[in-house]
């Protein structure tokens, strides 16, 4: 039987186009939420304070290259290396996922006879968040409606309003004041625009917040506003 080796996709790069083989053994940890724990004289166990988030997890794929190490490895590091920030990481175990990551550990590979293989571990700092495929993808409402998440985590979307009006997701009404055309507004990093352009002051918050999609079914109502495209952003642990 031909062996099936696994791979990773990093900024839009295979791990496969430099040989680089892995396994998916630690892709299964899950991120600890940020929670504060406060010892109290007197009183047995502790107080705790959960700030409401997840800390960031390291992900760390076993690897291997089988042949020409040198060259394969020499490649691959640099590549790794040459990735600034946050970058789309998905692998071969998990094709429904992605997840936001980025390179800053070493590496220091095992070498085999000759120097011809190898095995080291690639590590990943990782936003705690596996985002879903499926949330990429535009939903578009003409009229009012609702939207299902299937996670049990509220979803940050990106939502695509035309026109002036207002819409009402959960508890959450947004009015858009002045348009040309369009206007986007960004729940993850709570700001409005078009293109390169700033339109928080054309739009007011009912309750101060941008709109969340809450676990199951969220009630979606319009007025004014033609239409809604929804990235939802879904995500899990």
């Amino acid at each position: 039987m031909i062996p099936v080796y696994q791979y990773f996709t990093f900024d839009g790069k295979s791990s496969r186009d430099f040989e680089v083989w892995i396994s998916g053994n630690g892709t299964f940890n899950t991120p600890e939420r940020d929670v504060e724990r406060v010892p109290v004289p007197g009183r047995n166990g502790e107080v705790t304070f959960d700030n409401g988030r997840f800390n960031n997890i390291d992900i760390t794929y076993p690897a291997f290259i089988n042949g020409d190490f040198r060259e394969n490895f020499d490649a691959f590091k640099a590549y790794l290396h040459s990735r600034i920030g946050y970058k789309r990481l998905s692998d071969s175990y998990h094709p429904e996922y992605f997840r936001l990551a980025q390179f800053i550990a070493s590496i220091n590979p095992e070498m085999t006879a000759l120097n011809r293989a190898g095995r080291f571990e690639v590590t990943f700092n990782c936003d705690p968040r596996r985002f879903l495929v499926s949330g990429e993808k535009e939903m578009t409402l003409s009229s009012s409606g609702s939207i299902k998440n299937p996670t049990y985590y509220d979803a940050l979307p990106l939502i695509r309003a035309y026109g002036t009006g207002s819409f009402t997701i959960g508890g959450t009404t947004v009015s858009i004041l002045a348009a040309s055309s369009y206007t986007d507004i960004d729940s993850e990093i709570q700001e409005a625009y078009k293109g390169t352009i700033n339109c928080n002051g054309d739009i007011s918050l009912s309750n101060g917040s941008f709109p969340v999609l809450s676990p199951g079914v969220n009630q979606i109502s319009m007025s004014g506003i033609t239409r809604l495209v929804i990235t939802p952003r879904w995500w899990s642990v």
